[in-house]
Formats: structure tokens, C-alpha cells, sequence
């Protein structure tokens, strides 16, 4: 037998809930974000670059 490894997904998906009805995924990956609307068959895409762009030009700021 060979040696054993694990390996890390490269990818990480989390349901995006309003009031307990999923409204979409979103798809956590090194090179980018991802979007895709609940019934949606494609995914909407910013490099990592482009998120933080949008999130300091139109995102609010938090503490936390």
C-alpha cells in the first residue's frame, strides 16, 4: 500500500439564507469569488484583485 495524504479542498461553498430561503452560493477560491443565484446554472466571478476593489469603493465599513 501505498502512503496516505489528506487534501484540502481548493475550493470552500457557502449557502447564502434571507429568512431561511437560500438566495444563492457563494464559492470561496484562491484566485477569486464566486456568485450563483439560487436555480442559476452559471457562476459569476471577481479575482480577488476586483473584490477588494468593489468591497473598498462600495462596501461600508465594520469593526469586527
Amino acid at each position: 500500500m501505498g502512503r496516505k495524504t489528506i487534501k484540502r479542498a481548493i475550493s470552500e461553498d457557502f449557502e447564502i439564507m434571507d429568512d431561511g430561503v437560500k438566495v444563492g452560493t457563494v464559492r470561496i477560491r484562491p484566485t477569486g469569488i464566486l456568485w450563483k443565484g439560487k436555480g442559476q446554472r452559471g457562476w459569476f466571478g471577481l479575482t480577488l484583485d476586483g473584490f477588494a476593489k468593489l468591497a473598498e469603493e462600495q462596501g461600508k465599513v465594520h469593526k469586527n
